[in-house]
């Protein structure tokens, strides 16, 4: 396995990553079982994974927790890039974002303490606030980052407007944004800025929740997160289970799952060195890195483009 560098950072990981959501993310998903999901980041730790993505959003810190008590059983601390996501503030089931510089400062020093280490290898801000210029918010990082205890610079989520405002002076690393083959709108909106300034883009969902696998008929139904996002309403979801059948013939051919296909393709993109598929269990945290197997040819990689150009 190829190690690949993120952006303008001293990082470098496996290009497939693991994300976290499902471990102790209980206010995400209904049910989780803490011994599982720490089972899973051990596995990933065991078979190569080294880049481990959580936030404070995944169970107001307990996924930053459980995650920390896996990496720091193994005592190989330096083996893993360990990323996490700051700035929202929850108050009873309302929740806010901060981008302060002493908030995110106090912040990081409260994911330290929950991931039980003394530098974090890259630090996001998780969300963009109204008022904070987003500037300083990234000066404060920097500050933090001179000091040791974070390597790299993240953000996510924010407009292109607002991320230029943030990397006004060249200190963004990573860009942490939604992006699938089914939500394609970085690529017009964000790549070109990305490319030109040498950060990397790490997409979220990038199996869209599943629906990416090839696992989900016309007829499946969900009571989790899954059933207020829009591409698994009616009739957009129908057309999406559509698009998805047509990888089966290519993920035959090649012998391989659909999900390995999509996951595949995103690493031929430019600006995405590392991807952070979700896992619910050990088994698919393996079958994720799978994916690496694959060698699309250039006219497999143009029909997947097509199949998901919504442009005529």
């Amino acid at each position: 396995m190829t190690e690949v560098k993120l952006g303008k950072s001293d990082l470098y990981v496996n290009p497939i990553g693991l994300g976290t959501n499902a471990v102790g993310g209980h206010n995400l998903y209904p049910n989780l079982d803490e011994a599982a999901g720490k089972s899973l980041v051990r596995t990933a730790f065991e078979n190569g994974i080294t880049m481990i993505d959580t936030a404070y959003m995944y169970g107001k810190g307990r996924s930053e927790a459980l995650v920390g008590e896996v990496i720091n059983a193994y005592d190989k601390r330096e083996d893993v890039v360990l990323a996490t996501k700051i700035s929202p503030v929850f108050d009873g089931e309302d929740v806010t974002n901060n981008n302060e510089p002493s908030f995110l400062k106090e912040e990081v020093d409260k994911a330290l303490e929950r991931l039980g280490t003394d530098y974090i290898d890259l630090v996001y801000i998780h969300y963009p606030d109204e008022d904070t210029p987003k500037d300083q918010a990234v000066a404060a990082l920097k500050d933090l980052k001179d000091e040791g205890k974070i390597r790299a610079i993240g953000i996510s989520n924010f407009s292109l407007e607002q991320l230029k405002e943030a990397n006004k002076d060249g200190d963004v690393d990573v860009y942490q944004g939604e992006y699938n083959l089914l939500n394609r709108e970085a690529e017009e909106e964000l790549f070109p800025y990305l490319k030109e300034q040498n950060i990397s883009f790490i997409p979220f969902f990038p199996l869209a929740s599943g629906l990416l696998t090839g696992k989900f008929s016309k007829d499946d139904t969900f009571d989790d997160l899954r059933q207020g996002l829009p591409a698994f309403q009616g009739d957009q979801f129908a057309a999406n289970i559509d698009k998805v059948e047509q990888l089966r013939p290519i993920a035959e051919y090649k012998d391989v799952e659909i999900a390995h296909l999509v996951l595949n393709w995103y690493l031929t993109r430019d600006v995405i060195d590392t991807i952070i598929p979700g896992a619910k269990d050990g088994e698919q945290v393996l079958n994720n890195l799978k994916a690496l197997d694959i060698e699309l040819t250039t006219e497999e990689v143009y029909e997947i483009d097509n199949i998901f150009n919504d442009e005529e």
